[in-house]
């Protein structure tokens, strides 16, 4: 099968080198931007990331986008689903409020797999913020915000493929169609399509070390624009059907699922997405607006993990009326309006019923005063009212500052506050014998009281030069302290994790330096060192936060023969990932063969990619990830008898596949 599909993409190949240096040559491309860029007139901390970024590595989906930037740290949440884990400033993603085109995405019962349903070749750009966010957003974020742009009808091309394949059998097709309607109307049609087709043991421990896996995504957009009245809109209907399956080499569902057989897991998704967007710019009043934002969404997992079964459906709404307009001039800047949430959960964990549902109204007004030269703030609170949260205020302030030429000083404080979901965030300890004990209180969730946290941060960039050539330096530091925290305590027993509300203190410090230069024309050079202290008092004492290095060190190096995307050229990128020691979860109440060390050794991962653009519409690549071969030296525990109280596969702090190489192509037609 893997044959039949390398020699397809290799007729694809040249077929479209010969179309593409034959047929397309005079193409006008817009001009150069930076893939990764940090503004230094925004008020609050934000990255930005480009298209072209996310082209710098294996990037298949949203999840596996940010690793050739340091502001996100990257894990595999477990040893079976292959499934990556984002963290900023040391907390996990639902700590993040995680939006798509300022809708909120990625939440409830997609905390897990959600990342991985954005297709790559569908985002136009990515913002990143660290921080508690804007209040316009809502209220969830604590230790910041990542928001996804998609590609937008009225600017696309009438045609994009991208064709890929690796060497862990994983194959994936993107297509875009693009069509203009009228003057007003455009619409576009993304296509995506990928499978993993073969069971791979690279480390012998008699389980495959990714899913066989099948995803069928379609996004249908359509924008309208009029110029004269000053009228946006978007409207998107998006499915989406996601197949997993994991477990034992030998693992049949049809004949082992729900026995002792053999251990397996399936995990099917559906989902189904419709959103609008409408933005009116009164014509007369070019600074003054008022928006509409409305998204519905239906989320479906059913899934078994050996013997555990999980079941979730989410059926959301979520509205934003927003309201943009200026005080005296245009320094002075607010943005005021309302908000609703419903989300119905139907959640089954354990063949225990957790059904609910949850619902919000909110009302904000955020000021921003610019004074366009040397500083800016952006001062927002919102006062919200939930039948789980009651009702309850959030501030929230981001201050910038520019002491001298090209240096920027910013502060931000803000609180965030949430439920959390306690089965669909942890699922990665489904592949486990462990048992699930919550340690109740007086809240409405799970018997549990919500989360509560208060975020600062300061920072500092310099830009300067040395040797003529751009350099930039940044120092970063945020504290996050949770008044209330509802804990994962994977400390009490390997046969145990226990959820309780915070009885102490839990903090997370995150500290941030950066150093970026362009060492020789065209050969930019990336850096960072990070260190985190992250505790939390646990039932059996104060302790640094399982699987969370305290120091990381990334660098990257990029290189193009060419300035201009009209012209042939090679463009390569390397990746260097160093990990320190990581704490890991108790084992000590295991036999002696399923002991974990008290701390995991350090380790580098290494990625690189070489693209070779033989036009402005066409260009290979091929590219390897982790190519200094580091894997996990034990990743499942018990693993020859996974029906035993030892078996673990949650506990992964390094990559299990080791190697994986990879090749692919993009294919434009202007």
């Amino acid at each position: 099968m893997q044959n039949k599909i390398s020699i397809y993409f290799l007729m694809i190949f040249c077929s479209l080198i010969s179309y593409s240096q034959d047929t397309l040559k005079e193409v006008n491309v817009q001009n150069q931007k930076k893939e990764l860029y940090k503004p230094q007139t925004l008020t609050a901390n934000t990255t930005l990331l480009s298209s072209k970024e996310l082209l710098k590595a294996a990037c298949c989906n949203l999840a596996e986008s940010f690793e050739t930037n340091p502001t996100i740290d990257v894990n595999f949440s477990d040893a079976l689903t292959g499934t990556k884990q984002i963290k900023m400033l040391g907390l996990t993603s639902p700590y993040l409020l995680i939006t798509e085109e300022n809708i909120p995405s990625v939440r409830g019962a997609s905390q897990a797999f959600g990342l991985s349903f954005t297709p790559g070749t569908w985002i136009e750009s990515i913002q990143i913020t660290k921080g508690a966010g804007s209040v316009v957003n809502g209220f969830e974020s604590i230790s910041g915000q990542i928001n996804t742009e998609l590609i937008k009808p009225k600017n696309d091309i009438p045609f994009f493929l991208n064709a890929y394949g690796s060497s862990d059998s994983r194959f994936e097709l993107n297509t875009h169609f693009n069509k203009k309607i009228s003057e007003k109307w455009s619409s576009s049609l993304f296509v995506h399509g990928n499978s993993r087709v073969s069971k791979l043991d690279m480390n012998s421990d008699g389980f495959m070390d990714n899913p066989l896996a099948k995803q069928i995504n379609v996004l249908n957009r359509w924008q309208y624009q009029n110029a004269k009245t000053g009228l946006v809109g978007f409207l998107n209907f998006r499915y989406l059907n996601d197949k997993k399956q994991t477990g034992e080499m030998n693992f049949d569902p049809n004949i082992d699922a729900f026995t002792n057989n053999h251990w397996g897991s399936e995990i099917n998704t559906e989902r189904i997405d419709i959103s609008t967007k409408i933005r009116y710019v009164f014509p007369e009043i070019p600074f003054q607006s008022i928006g509409f934002q409305n998204a519905f969404n239906s989320h479906n997992q059913g899934s078994y993990f050996g013997l555990n079964q999980y079941n979730i459906k989410q059926t959301s709404y979520y509205s934003n009326l927003i309201f943009n307009s200026i005080i005296n001039n245009t320094m002075n800047k607010f943005a005021t309006g309302l908000n609703f949430y419903f989300d119905k959960y139907q959640e089954v964990a354990f063949q225990d019923n957790y059904d609910r549902t949850d619902n919000s109204v909110g009302a904000f007004f955020e000021f921003t005063h610019d004074n366009m030269t040397n500083f800016s703030f952006i001062l927002g609170g919102r006062l919200d009212n939930s039948n789980r949260l009651g009702l309850f205020f959030t501030p929230r302030l981001h201050v910038r500052y520019v002491p001298w030429s090209q240096g920027v000083l910013r502060f931000s404080v803000g609180r965030g506050k949430r439920s959390a979901n306690i089965f669909s965030e942890n699922q990665p300890l489904f592949n486990s014998s462990r048992t699930f004990d919550i340690i109740k209180n007086t809240g409405n969730l799970y018997g549990l009281n919500p989360e509560i946290a208060w975020n600062y941060g300061l920072s500092f960039s310099q830009r300067f030069d040395i040797f003529n050539r751009k350099a930039d330096i940044g120092i970063d530091f945020f504290r996050t302290d949770f008044q209330n925290q509802v804990v994962v305590d994977l400390f009490q027993s390997a046969q145990q994790v226990l959820f309780y509300n915070l009885n102490g203190k839990s903090f997370a410090n995150s500290l941030q330096i950066e150093f970026n230069y362009e060492l020789v024309h065209r050969l930019n050079f990336r850096s960072a060192f990070k260190f985190y202290d992250i505790q939390t008092d646990y039932l059996s004492g104060r302790s640094q936060r399982f699987l969370q290095a305290k120091n990381r060190f990334f660098s990257n190096l990029e290189y193009k023969t060419h300035v201009s995307e009209k012209e042939e050229q090679w463009k390569f990128d390397y990746t260097l990932n160093w990990t320190g020691k990581q704490k890991l979860p108790t084992t000590s109440s295991n036999s002696l063969e399923n002991r974990f060390p008290e701390f995991s050794p350090s380790f580098f991962v290494m990625n690189m990619q070489i693209t070779r653009q033989f036009s402005s519409v066409f260009e290979i690549y091929f590219g390897g990830e982790n190519i200094g071969n580091y894997k996990q030296e034990k990743a499942i525990l018990s693993a020859d008898n996974p029906f035993d109280s030892n078996f673990d596969a949650s506990i992964v702090y390094a990559p299990i596949f080791g190697q994986m190489y990879y090749a692919g192509l993009r294919f434009k037609m202007k």
